[in-house]
């Protein structure tokens, strides 16, 4: 007997691997500064923790496979009341994370022989999914100059006769940058004219800077009515562990993506459906901003300590809470500098090797998500290490 070749060939996540050797440097007892993973500090809103304690008494059977429908209405709403976009419900399932979100969407979409265009750097699990369903990643390279993000010039140099699909995250895990909305428009609209879907990541949309008005970064359906959106509560609302993520279709994929769901999860855990519904509410909502204000200050601190440890951040960020700079002048693939500054500063980062393979040996990844005192600490042991390397 052997294992599939898809379980052979899967690459580790190094920044979860990277996260398991900072748990046992703990478990000797010494404090490590964990600067790698997308976890903010801040938690659930407290009505959502309270919510859970309810209904913990409750019984809890399965939900429908596309989720609870208070909950999809919920989404729906909170489309029409932050972004002026009106989205059925009925084209809304709740899934095990935004990363079931994106199986279901790969799963959807991606033949064998079908070729997806993605930007490099990009999250990693993306190029997996497309693996797994016999589909084929073509990395478009990205540069400074588009902050890092597919371009309208990049896909079309990418594009193939079999490309079935064009990925794009906005704002983007590793680098924290936006595709500017009108940009974004235009790359649906070229995707869409070529008979491609057009799949789109917005965990962090929540995260992203408002515009000049003020106004929240707008959802890509405001451009692309029939895209194909991943989203998460983990982010934004702050419920990492609560492993509750949706995705919004097109009409003509809602019954296969129902279908799919329940044979792939069967529905998405109901205690964390139930307490999410004081997610979307005024209080709730207005603290998460909150935290979204913190977190730009948090930013400011860290790139404003970076630039003074001679780091270079070739573009800054504009969303979510990650921030990519290189570490070549310093002699070290981005590997061995992360590996480093864990063993001997006892700094977790996360190496450019699992984002895209431009940067994958020049470029880190820090995040921003951890508390202040976090990140002051982990920047100050950063100093010392940089100090000693000379």
């Amino acid at each position: 007997m052997k294992p599939a070749q898809r379980a052979t060939s899967a690459p580790p996540f190094h920044a979860m691997s990277i996260g398991a050797r900072a748990r046992e440097i703990e478990a000797r007892g010494e404090s490590v500064a964990k600067l790698s993973l997308g976890e903010p500090s801040f938690g659930a809103p407290p009505a959502v923790r309270q919510a859970l304690s309810v209904v913990a008494g409750q019984d809890l059977p399965y939900t429908p496979a596309e989720g609870l429908l208070a909950l999809r209405q919920a989404i729906a709403d909170f489309y029409r009341e932050r972004h002026g976009v009106d989205v059925d419900p009925e084209r809304i399932l709740i899934t095990s994370g935004a990363s079931s979100a994106l199986l279901l969407a790969t799963a959807l979409t991606a033949e064998p022989g079908d070729d997806v265009v993605i930007a490099d750097p990009c999250y990693p699990c993306n190029r997996e999914l497309v693996d797994s369903f016999g589909g084929r990643i073509v990395l478009a390279p990205t540069f400074p100059e588009t902050r890092y993000q597919l371009s309208l010039e990049s896909m079309e140099t990418t594009w193939t006769p079999y490309t079935n699909a064009v990925q794009m995250a906005t704002p983007s895990n590793p680098t924290g940058t936006s595709i500017p909305h009108d940009e974004l428009g235009r790359l649906c609209e070229a995707a869409r004219a070529r008979g491609a879907w057009r799949i789109v990541d917005e965990i962090y949309l929540g995260l992203a800077d408002p515009d000049a008005q003020g106004r929240p970064a707008r959802t890509v359906l405001a451009t692309d009515p029939d895209a194909i959106v991943i989203s998460s509560f983990s982010k934004y609302f702050g419920m990492t562990g609560w492993r509750l993520g949706w995705l919004v279709v097109p009409e003509e994929l809602v019954a296969p993506a129902r279908n799919l769901a329940v044979n792939y999860f069967l529905c998405a855990p109901t205690p964390a459906q139930l307490a999410a519904l004081e997610a979307f509410t005024p209080d709730s909502l207005a603290l998460c901003e909150q935290h979204r204000v913190e977190l730009v200050q948090r930013r400011g601190m860290t790139l404003d300590r970076l630039r003074a440890l001679g780091m270079e951040v070739p573009v800054e960020p504009d969303g979510a809470f990650y921030i990519y700079f290189d570490v070549s002048h310093t002699g070290l693939s981005s590997w061995d500098f992360c590996m480093r500054a864990l063993d001997e500063a006892h700094v977790a980062l996360t190496p450019g090797r699992d984002f895209g393979v431009r940067t994958a040996e020049t470029h880190v990844r820090l995040s921003y998500a951890a508390a202040r005192e976090e990140i002051t600490e982990g920047l100050d042991r950063l100093g010392d290490f940089l100090a000693r390397l000379g």
